[in-house]
């Protein structure tokens, strides 16, 4: 009867301009969808150079080359019997577009544009691509030569249309039209298409799953049909971790989920569905039939071949199934490791090296870390040939299989803790248990000397020596002399990430990891060029909040008995000088305030746009139990004071995951002023009006 489709999708770890490596994940993606029966195959976006080439979009090359490996692709013989949906960046007319290219059997169908761009948060896609706005309209597209080499065409359609094989009808979107008030699927249901396909470019973010999985399984919920939805994984270049999720839906259930975080640089899905159980669920929706009876037509391109057999009564289709979601401490444990693996591997680096100062925030890095071992043990055991390349060649042996995460961790995992005069013992040891509990190979040395050959030279030169508050100096000196040790702390991390490993009589170097969170990046609590001056922070994106759940995490699931008492210590940065060898110093009280008041500020500033005035507002009404008007606009304009002076410090912020929608990282995401007027007066007069008013 030729009702029962196969179709394929897929989450593919391209990296930004390896054409090499994104065309032999294209072709094993394609293999794997036909060996399954796939008649269909779709692809991440942009999945032939990469997604993230950023202005590498507006050199020539970049298009010379998609079409290089487009021209592979079409004159494979692994491209026949299946139609191929890919994405590539195409200029027509002098306009460049993201857009997909669908063959099949070494002829162009379709290239289809893209027609809502993403163009929030981290993504620029307006920057370098044109979105289609032209609905319904179809142009010709006059192939280039070594194109028209291949499939004997001169044009092909460009544009806004749908194909009609000869059991159903597709109709494709790109990512963001999926997000977009008024999505493409809604009138192209109407207008009889059955299956839908979306090829994203979507990253991770705490919490973010189940809103994609909701947008997919709604787009045919109200509307009937089936959606196929594939997308990037990894990392591709960047701060972002694009999180996989590449799913089939049916009549508003998921039939196929694939994973979120994994190594596996190519992941499949397939899924027979039966076409009837599309036309009988719209059959009864009399308002979409109502809808469908005055659509606007798209223009169709016909297809000569068929999703189906024509004897497939007997032909098992999916049935419906629950989608699993990670827990936030789940996500932190997998997403920020797998990054981490890509971005090691990639640099063809030997490890990394960390600062492990035995407080939270350090203990959660090595933590993912950890997990990261443990993931890559997991993936060789389960026969990933790739992560066994790659492991035999950063560790220098070839004939080296990762069983176990701490004896891995010793090989790729330096920590150092690095004390001074200010470290208490507890700290040291809390900091040395740990190490030995994820088996990194663990370093104890000490600052002072250097501290004071710094402190030394100013001394020579001025002739005068800097005294901390504590013994009768001022709190510039103070806070000169904490910064000392922050930034000898970071030159030192470097030197041992260069030389440790020379040392031992190995190759390679290690990069270094910093560890500042994101909310004392957004309070600027933390010394420019200090530790949090690193290659990588897999941490910089992630709440102090959700990193102490993280560490319970971990004490749960990889029974790291050592991360009790680092969560039970008061978070301090150990620069000023111990009172009867205890620590006097905390985070919190150097703040003015709190980790929770910090990311509500946070929040609030980023994803609810609001300014100083605004932010008081809000508060004087969810604080109104606990302060009162008078303490709330204190507390609002010391953070903005503190955020204001501190921005700066942004502008050289360590590349960090990116996990949360209030991050203030000022290269790509939070773009804002580095030189503010920090008196804020015009908008603090505001404040002080309203709780004089109140």
């Amino acid at each position: 009867m030729g009702r029962a489709v196969t179709v394929a999708t897929c989450a593919l770890n391209q990296w930004a301009l390896d054409f090499e490596g994104n065309l032999e994940r294209i072709f094993r993606s394609i293999d794997i969808a036909k060996s399954k029966g796939a008649r269909y195959r779709l692809g991440p976006e942009l999945e032939i150079c990469g997604y993230g080439c950023s202005d590498h979009y507006y050199e020539s090359d970049t298009l010379l080359h998609s079409f290089q490996v487009l021209e592979k692709l079409l004159e494979s013989p692994a491209t026949q019997d299946i139609i191929c949906d890919v994405g590539m960046p195409v200029l027509h007319r002098n306009v460049r577009y993201n857009c997909r290219v669908i063959f099949l059997n070494k002829k162009i169908l379709l290239i289809r544009p893209k027609i809502s761009l993403a163009n929030a948060g981290n993504y620029r896609e307006l920057r370098w691509f044109t979105p289609w706005s032209k609905a319904r309209h179809v142009e010709e597209y006059f192939l280039p030569r070594i194109i028209q080499e291949v499939t004997g065409q001169e044009t092909v359609p460009f544009g806004d249309a749908v194909l009609v094989t000869k059991d159903t009808c597709l109709g494709a979107e790109i990512c963001e039209e999926l997000w977009a008030p008024n999505s493409p699927h809604i009138e192209m249901g109407l207008d009889g298409v059955e299956i839908f396909t979306n090829s994203s470019g979507s990253h991770h973010v705490l919490r973010k799953a189940h809103a994609r999985v909701d947008l997919v399984n709604s787009a045919t919920a109200k509307n009937g049909g089936i959606y196929v939805l594939a997308n990037q994984k990894g990392c591709d270049g960047d701060r972002l971790y694009y999180d996989g999720c590449a799913m089939i839906s049916m009549n508003g259930e998921t039939v196929a989920q694939g994973s979120q975080f994994s190594l596996d640089d190519v992941e499949v899905l397939v899924a027979t569905l039966d076409l009837e159980d599309v036309r009988s669920y719209r059959a009864e929706i009399s308002s979409r039939n109502l809808a469908a009876s005055k659509v606007n037509p798209y223009p169709r391109v016909k297809v000569d071949f068929a999703l189906s057999c024509p004897d497939d009564v007997a032909v098992p289709t999916c049935m419906p199934i629950q989608w699993r979601h990670h827990s936030p401490e789940e996500e932190i444990s997998l997403g920020p490791a797998c990054w981490l693996w890509d971005y090691l591997r990639r640099s063809k680096q030997a490890g990394f090296l960390l600062p492990l100062s035995g407080g939270i925030d350090s203990s959660a890095t090595a933590c993912i870390v950890y997990s990261m071992c443990q993931q890559v043990c997991l993936a060789v055991k389960n026969g990933n040939a790739d992560v066994l390349a790659d492991a035999r060649r950063i560790v220098n042996d070839e004939t080296y299989i990762p069983e176990d995460p701490r004896e891995f961790c010793k090989r790729v995992f330096t920590t150092c803790y690095m004390a001074s005069e200010n470290s208490s013992q507890d700290t040291c040891n809390r900091a040395k248990l740990l190490a030995e509990q994820i088996g990194s190979y663990h370093i104890n040395l000490n600052i002072d000397a250097a501290v004071k050959a710094v402190v030394g030279i100013f001394s020579v030169v001025t002739g005068r020596t800097p005294r901390f508050s504590v013994h009768g100096g001022s709190s510039r000196e103070s806070l000169a002399l904490q910064n000392v040790q922050a930034r000898i702390r970071m030159v030192l991390a470097y030197l041992f990430a260069q030389l440790a490993l020379w040392a031992r009589g190995m190759p390679g170097g290690l990069l270094v990891l910093g560890s500042a969170n994101v909310d004392e990046s957004l309070r600027g609590y933390l010394t420019k060029y200090d530790c949090s001056s690193a290659d990588i922070n897999p941490i910089g994106g992630i709440s102090k909040t959700d990193l102490k759940n993280f560490i319970q995490y971990c004490i749960e699931n990889f029974q790291l008995t050592a991360l009790r008492s680092i969560m039970s210590a008061p978070p301090t940065a150990e620069l000023e000088p111990l009172v009867d060898g205890q620590v006097a110093q905390t985070d919190e009280a150097d703040m003015g305030m709190t980790y929770a008041e910090l990311s509500i500020y946070g929040k609030l500033r980023k994803i609810a746009k609001a300014g100083p005035y605004s932010m008081f507002c809000k508060l004087i009404n969810m604080w109104k139990e606990i302060c009162t008007p008078r303490e709330v606009a204190s507390k609002v304009k010391h953070f903005f004071r503190m955020y204001s002076v501190n921005r700066h410090k942004m502008t050289t912020l360590t590349p960090s995951y990116h996990a949360e929608n209030y991050s203030p990282d000022d290269n790509r995401f939070d773009l804002r002023p580095f030189l503010y007027n920090t008196s804020w007066s015009w908008q603090f007069r505001c404040i002080d009006k309203q709780v004089n008013a109140l």
